[in-house]
Order: structure tokens, then C-alpha cells, then sequence
């Protein structure tokens, strides 16, 4: 009996070493992880900060070179006294130029000699000589195109925030210098849009110039320019883009940064993070797991010291413990399944509207009976399908079974498309199904999920390409040919493919929840056991066949049902009238849905405008005076469809702007900004609604502006 207690208490000196050193040893490789992937995170929110703000200082420069061009072309030709005598009106429209851009302080034009001829602020312009400003004298010996100053204070009669220029040179015909002209930018106007999308401690972004002059910064400093021997500063004149870890000499804080050119212009923009802050975010989680993990580890050590006499037996049911608790996490962790790729969706939708659109075409050209049931199931193919591509998008969530009455042949002929889509092109898929119905009661959701799940398998063990084959038989089971004892009329679908097959000693284990032979992003575990699960609930069974290099054949065995087929019905209401005719712009990139989208809008009453990008779209918007309304496509090459609606709703409020797109996070962003969104494949009532709300909202009243050169902003 002593040997035994001091066993037993060896044991439990043990266990309760190992409750000790076990915890700090995994919270210390936790910590490890964490500190890891946290440096990636920090690293990719640096990132996309940096692309954030160089699109956004992109888009700035570029409106106002565009600006400045528009100003000079309205001047090429006219001179000095010309200008002088037309400086009421000038300064007019300079100053509805100014006052439509959050960024533009001011605008000026300057004779050869640095005086104002006209600018945006007063009327009329003060005689105050401007030619020691470097905006002015940078363009005195040569054409240097777009020049972009340091930071200034206004000169006296003018006052208001600081401003830096961007401007050009004003040639005469015979290539001499006539002036200037300027625009007056806020460098507050950029610190602040940082401030906005700097959401967390320790963020900074900046606007420098290619010489080191600092234009914007947040947080603010009264620094100038970067240290001419700044590791920043050398970085910066070596490559057009980069990342460093370094400290700064102005303000001694350590960050890492991302820095990239402004495409086209002498500027860079920066992005950044301390580094304490990103060790603080680190340390947040790990005492986290702190306030977890030390309460688990007293308890863990007071049950050990409470249970002298039953050591064994608390150490079975900490194991059993530790596996539960693994097996959560990792579900947790792993509770997506392959989702298919936004891409996909979209093009499948822009098929069914080009599928959709066909039919309802036909169906006004066509009075055969026979000829408006075929349309008419076109139809009920294209709601499904619009549907199934909804629910493909998350098609991992966990999910009651919802059974009903489907063609097991049927069902599978239409989901071969997706099947086809999910795998590359050098996999072949065959499918064959008998010509009799063969009616089960599943949930056919879930019954694609299974599908898709195995043709997922499939593609993995097949590299180098190869063939699957679909079927589907009836068969009649008994006690001794039916798998787990199942009896009755089943229907059996085989899934079969030419891969590298599964070896003898993991067969059994392929449906345990979690097991994978795959690499760690590649799979999780949980699809087999999905499909097992499926066809467990659904009172069947499944079986595989399989040796290592040739090939694996799964079988699913679903009880047969006897009821009738359930048939969806779905009606329309009639579509209202238009009320008043208009004309609408059409921006859809891909041509055979532009040919649906625009026979509907024809259909709404509307007049249509087509352009396949947003960028033609814009040119059309700046040409022309008769559009009433944009309907965009969001997904584009380039310029998107959201963008564009963004870029209207700057420069032109009164133009309303519908949106389609078959993207889940598109639409929650389009809605989020209070756009009217069409989710793809819409219908012509849906559209013909959509467009004659957009057509009656407030802004869309008034269309038309004063003067024709007041379009030509976008």
C-alpha cells in the first residue's frame, strides 16, 4: 500500500509539474504565434493604408492637373489685357471651381511679371507682386510641366490656412514665358482625410515631396522636410516604393513604413505604425489568454492536489478534457469550408442575365404555347440558379436539413455548371443519369454541398488534370448487399475519379471530423465528415472505393420516395408605367449583358446611352447634357461601377445613379453609401422599379446646370 501512495504521489508530482510547465510552455509558443501573426497584420494594415492614401492623393493631383489644363486651354489664347478685361468673370468661375473642391484654397493666373491677373478669392485682384514665390519662379527658365511647392502662408491683404501650389507654365505662341497659372492646395485637407482613416493608436501617414519637403502629416508636426541623411529620405530618392523599420530622427518614434510614388507626380505618400503599438495590441492578447489561462491552470493545480487518491483517474478525464477542448478550437478556427471566388458569382450572374434577358426577349417575340413553357422553365432556371449562386457564396454555414421532393438527375444536371466552375479546365466532368425520374427526399441544398465538397476532394487529387464521373442507378438492397444494413429502394450516386487515390491505412479514418492529409491552407478536415453527416441525416450511407494511385469511387445510397415532385411557383405584379421619358447611360463592360440591360431599359421607356467602362462614361458625362440617370454594372475592368458612382455624386448630385452587382460585400457597401442596387440577375420589374425610384428621388429634380462648361468636371 506505501508503494502504491508514493507512486501515486509521484504521479501527482508529476501531473502537477506538467500542469505548470505545459501551460507556459504552450502559452509561451502561443505567444510566439501571436507576436508572428501579428506583424503580418500589422504589415498588411500598413499596406493597405498606403494604397489608400495613394489613391487618394492620386485622385487629388490629378483633378487638379485637370483643372489647371481646363483654365489654360479657356487662356491659351488670350493675353494679358484680354484677360485683365475679362477678370470679373474669370474670377467667377475660378471661384465655383474653388469652392466645389474640399481641397482647392484658392486658383490664380500670373503675367510674366508675378502679378495676379485674376484668382478665385477677390475681385478685383490686389496688385501685389508674387514672383519670389517658388510656384512662380521654378517655371521662369524652362517648361517643367507640373510643379508642386513647399507649404506657404498667404501674403497680406489674403489670409486663411496654409497652402502649398501646384502649378504650370503659361507659354506664349512662340514657346516664351507668359506666366502662370496656380492652384492653392490645403495640406489640411490631406491630414485630415489621414486623421479620418486613422482609426487606432500610433498610425501615421504623410505627403512628401521627392526632395524630402513634408506637404501633409498626421499625427501633425511643425517638422519641415525629412533630415537630408534621413534613412527615409535615401530610401525614397533609391526606389519608387518600399518598406522600413526604422526610427524617426525628427520625433524618436519607432515605425514601420510603407512608402510609394504618386504615379505621374514629384511625391511620395507614407503609411505607418509604431511598433509600440503594434507590441501593445500583442500584449492585449496575450493577457487575454492570461485571464483564461491562469484561473484553468489554479483550478487545473487544486483538482490535482484534491485528488490524491484518484490521480489515475483525473488524468483520463484531463486528457479526455484536453482532446474536447482541442477539437472545439479547431472547429472554431476552421469552420470555413472552400468558399468559391466572388469572380465566379460574378460572371455565373452576368450568364444568367444574359440567360434571363434572352427569354424574356423571346418570350414577347413568341405566342406558342409550347414555346412560353419552355421559356417560362428558362426562366425558373435562371431564379434557381440566381439562388444557388447566393447560396454557394457562404455555403459553409452549419445549416438544419430542409428536405423535399427533387429529381436526383435533374437536380445534379443543374448544378453541373458550378461543378464545372470549381475545378480547371484540364478536369473533364462526366455526368450520367437515367431517363426515368428518380425521386428522393433530401434537403438539395446540402445534397450540392456534398457534391461540391467531393468534386473539391477530387480536383486535389488530381494535379496534373483527369476525369470525374457523376451517375445515378437505382438499386434494390437487402441485409447482406446493403451497406450497414440498409434495406429497400435506393438511389445510388457514384462519384468516381482518376486521382492519386487514398491509401490503405488512412480509408477509415477519411470521415473522422478534422483529419486531413492536405497542407494547412489547403483543407480543413471537415468536408468528407460534411458529407457523411448529410447522408447519415438523410438515412442513407456512403461507401468508398479506393486504392493509391488508381482512382476513388464514393457512393452515396438515399432512400427512394414515392411522393410527388414539388414545383416552385413564383408571379410577377404588372410593372407601372414610366412617368416621364428620360435617358439613361448604360456602363456594363460585358457586351451580351449590356444587350440585356439595355433591351430592358428600353422596355422601362427610357432612351440608352451604352459605354463598356467607367471611364467612357465619364467622357459621355462630361459631352453630353441629356442624361437623366446611370445604371452601372459595379464590377468593372479599372475604374469600378462604385467609383464611378462616387465620382458622380461629387460632381454631378443631380444625375441619380443605380447600381447592379451579384458581389454580397459590393452591394452591403453600395447600400451602406445609400445607393439604389440591383442584385444580378435582376428582372425588368425589379428595374423598371429601381429606376423610376432613382428617377423620382429629390436630387434627381433639377438636371441641368447653368453653363455648359460646369459639366465638364468629372
Amino acid at each position: 500500500m506505501l508503494t502504491a501512495q508514493r507512486d501515486s504521489i509521484r504521479l501527482l508530482h508529476g501531473i502537477l509539474v506538467a500542469s505548470v510547465a505545459l501551460p507556459a510552455a504552450l502559452f509561451v509558443y502561443a505567444s510566439w504565434l501571436g507576436y508572428q501573426n501579428n506583424q503580418v497584420i500589422a504589415e498588411r494594415q500598413i499596406d493597405r493604408t498606403r494604397d489608400v492614401v495613394t489613391e487618394h492623393a492620386l485622385k487629388v493631383f490629378e483633378s487638379v492637373e485637370r483643372s489647371i489644363a481646363e483654365i489654360n486651354e479657356v487662356v491659351r489664347d488670350m493675353p494679358d489685357e484680354r484677360i485683365a478685361a475679362n477678370e470679373e468673370n474669370l474670377h467667377r468661375r475660378f471661384e465655383r471651381l474653388a469652392d466645389s473642391s474640399e481641397q482647392i484654397k484658392s486658383v490664380w493666373i500670373f503675367d510674366r511679371n508675378g502679378h495676379a491677373l485674376v484668382n478665385s478669392l477677390v475681385y478685383p485682384a490686389p496688385s501685389i507682386d508674387f514672383s519670389d514665390r517658388d510656384y512662380f519662379k521654378s517655371h521662369i527658365d524652362r517648361d517643367i510641366g507640373i510643379y508642386v511647392g513647399e507649404v506657404l502662408r498667404p501674403r497680406p491683404p489674403y489670409g486663411g490656412a496654409p497652402f502649398f501650389g501646384i502649378s504650370r507654365r503659361r507659354s506664349s505662341p512662340d514657346g516664351s514665358f507668359n506666366g502662370v497659372i496656380q492652384a492653392s492646395i490645403l495640406p489640411e485637407y490631406f491630414s485630415g482625410f489621414y486623421a479620418k482613416i486613422s482609426r487606432e493608436a500610433g498610425n501615421y501617414a504623410s505627403l512628401i515631396r521627392d526632395d524630402g519637403l513634408i506637404l501633409a502629416r498626421f499625427p501633425p508636426s511643425d517638422i519641415p522636410a525629412l533630415l537630408p541623411n534621413g534613412e527615409l529620405l535615401k530610401a525614397i530618392r533609391a526606389n519608387s516604393e518600399g518598406t522600413l523599420l526604422l526610427t524617426s530622427k525628427l520625433d524618436n518614434v519607432e515605425r514601420k513604413i510603407a512608402y510609394r510614388k504618386v504615379s505621374g507626380f514629384p511625391v511620395f505618400v507614407v503609411a505607418g505604425l509604431e511598433t509600440q503599438a503594434i507590441r501593445a495590441h500583442w500584449f492585449s492578447q496575450m493577457g487575454a489568454h492570461l485571464i483564461f489561462g491562469l484561473p484553468a491552470t489554479a483550478a487545473l493545480i487544486a483538482i490535482v492536489l484534491l485528488a490524491l487518491k484518484r490521480t489515475r483517474r483525473f488524468y483520463e478525464e484531463a486528457t479526455r478534457r484536453q482532446v474536447a477542448e482541442h477539437a472545439l478550437k479547431q472547429s472554431q478556427r476552421l469552420e470555413a469550408l472552400g468558399q468559391l471566388t466572388g469572380g465566379v458569382a460574378h460572371d455565373f450572374n452576368n450568364l444568367l442575365m444574359v440567360v434571363g434577358g434572352s427569354a424574356q426577349r423571346l418570350k414577347r417575340r413568341h405566342h406558342d404555347p409550347a414555346d412560353l413553357r419552355s421559356l417560362d422553365m428558362i426562366e425558373s432556371a435562371v431564379r434557381k440558379g440566381s439562388n444557388l449562386t447566393r447560396q454557394l457564396l457562404s455555403f459553409a454555414r452549419r445549416q438544419s436539413l430542409s428536405p423535399k421532393v427533387i429529381d436526383l438527375g435533374d437536380c445534379i444536371e443543374k448544378f453541373r455548371e458550378i461543378l464545372r466552375q470549381s475545378v480547371p479546365g484540364d478536369i473533364e466532368i462526366g455526368l450520367k443519369v437515367p431517363q426515368q425520374k428518380v425521386m428522393v427526399r433530401i434537403d438539395p441544398d446540402e445534397f450540392e454541398i456534398a457534391l461540391l465538397n467531393l468534386t473539391l476532394n477530387a480536383r486535389d487529387a488530381m494535379p496534373d488534370g483527369g476525369r470525374i464521373a457523376i451517375s445515378v442507378k437505382t438499386a434494390t438492397l437487402d441485409e447482406n448487399s446493403g451497406p450497414n444494413g440498409l434495406t429497400g429502394e435506393f438511389a445510388v450516386v457514384g462519384f468516381s475519379d482518376t486521382g492519386s487515390g487514398i491509401a490503405d491505412d488512412i480509408r477509415d479514418r477519411i470521415f473522422e471530423p478534422f483529419f486531413t492529409t492536405k497542407k494547412v491552407d489547403r483543407g480543413t478536415g471537415l468536408g468528407l465528415s460534411q458529407v457523411y453527416g448529410f447522408v447519415q441525416q438523410s438515412h442513407g450511407a456512403i461507401t468508398v472505393t479506393s486504392h493509391s494511385g488508381n482512382g476513388t469511387t464514393f457512393e452515396l445510397f438515399l432512400p427512394c420516395c414515392d411522393e410527388a415532385l414539388q414545383v416552385e411557383s413564383q408571379t410577377a405584379d404588372d410593372p407601372a408605367p414610366l412617368a416621364k421619358p428620360a435617358t439613361v447611360l448604360l456602363v456594363e463592360d460585358h457586351p451580351d449583358v449590356s444587350a440585356v440591360g439595355s433591351d430592358y431599359v428600353e422596355q422601362c421607356g427610357f432612351k440608352v446611352v451604352c459605354a463598356a467602362s467607367a471611364e467612357v462614361a465619364v467622357d459621355i458625362l462630361n459631352q453630353r447634357r441629356d442624361i437623366d440617370l446611370v445604371f452601372s454594372d459595379i464590377v468593372m475592368p479599372g475604374m469600378s461601377g462604385l467609383e464611378l458612382g462616387r465620382l458622380i455624386r461629387e460632381h454631378h448630385p443631380e444625375t441619380p445613379v443605380v447600381l447592379a452587382s451579384g458581389y454580397s460585400d459590393r452591394a452591403a457597401a453600395a447600400l451602406a453609401e445609400g445607393f439604389t442596387l440591383l442584385q444580378k440577375p435582376y428582372s425588368l420589374e425589379a428595374l423598371r422599379k429601381s429606376l423610376a425610384e432613382a428617377m423620382q428621388a429629390p436630387d434627381a429634380i433639377n438636371r441641368k446646370f447653368d453653363s455648359p462648361a460646369s459639366r465638364q468636371t468629372a
